[in-house]
């Protein structure tokens, strides 16, 4: 096993300074690493240094990357005679909330999905809710006005707002359902290889996210649950666990998982 890390800007044969801690805990734990230029995917001149040894298995650790991104990047771990611990179908598994609700929609808010061109204001006036999350398929709009809103005229300001900051929209809108969540409660977790882990070595993990190991084929994930007011357990979010940051978690535990799996 290899992980892959983005290189710096500067240096491109160190990984960028926002995983150096993962970096080190990893060696440490007896893998090797390895780096590429993410902004070379593109022109096609990215290099993986140092290279993996054919038939290697090739964990990515570093920042979202778009589906075409991605595939770019599982071409240059392939041109070296190594493969991929998570295929491009795996990733966008878990990387769009429209592939994974449908698999747990008992387990997290009521979502309805939509284009960017649909009458957004007359959907949501159909729905009738208190309340509405609004988000694309990967994330929500964490500056200005934020993603919260309760009234459907709302949502102009906050898709346009989400185009601005962000740059573009990813796959589509999703609606959801406020639910009465206590923040304080968001906890991570990671599955890898269809087990759970905890942040903390002796925490309980809720049942749900056994659940969601079952009925999620990915190699390697994240569930965020929270607990709402009435003390139901509730997942908000999955990702590629390649992509999620170690929210919670140290670095040394974060690699610990990938000897205890």
């Amino acid at each position: 096993m290899r992980f892959l890390f983005p290189s710096d800007y500067f240096n491109p044969k160190k990984a960028d300074a926002a995983y150096s801690e993962q970096v080190a805990c990893i060696q440490n734990a007896g893998f090797t690493t390895s780096v590429i230029s993410l902004e070379s995917l593109e022109t096609g001149s990215s290099k993986i240094i140092p290279a993996p040894t054919p038939g290697l298995k090739v964990v990515y650790r570093g920042w979202m990357l778009s589906p075409g991104d991605y595939e770019l990047l599982v071409s240059v771990v392939e041109s070296t005679g190594a493969s991929v611990l998570t295929s491009k179908a795996d990733y966008l598994a878990t990387h769009y909330l429209i592939n994974w609700y449908p698999l747990i929609t008992d387990f997290t808010p009521e979502t309805k999905f939509y284009s960017v061109d649909d009458d957004l204001e007359n959907q949501l006036n159909r729905l009738g809710w208190d309340g509405f999350f609004i988000k694309d398929y990967v994330k929500s709009l964490k500056t200005s006005v934020g993603s919260i809103i309760n009234k459907p005229e709302q949502i102009k300001t906050v898709v346009a707002e989400m185009q601005k900051f962000r740059g573009t929209i990813e796959g589509g809108i999703c609606v959801r359902r406020l639910e009465d969540f206590v923040t304080e409660t968001e906890r991570r977790y990671f599955v890898l290889s269809g087990k759970p882990f905890a942040a903390l070595p002796d925490e309980e993990i809720p049942e749900i996210v056994f659940e969601c190991a079952k009925r999620i084929e990915s190699q390697f994930f994240s569930v965020d649950v929270i607990e709402r007011r009435d003390g139901t357990k509730r997942i908000v979010e999955i990702g590629d666990g390649q992509v999620s940051d170690i929210i919670g978690w140290t670095a040394e535990r974060f690699a610990q998982l990938w000897i205890d799996s």
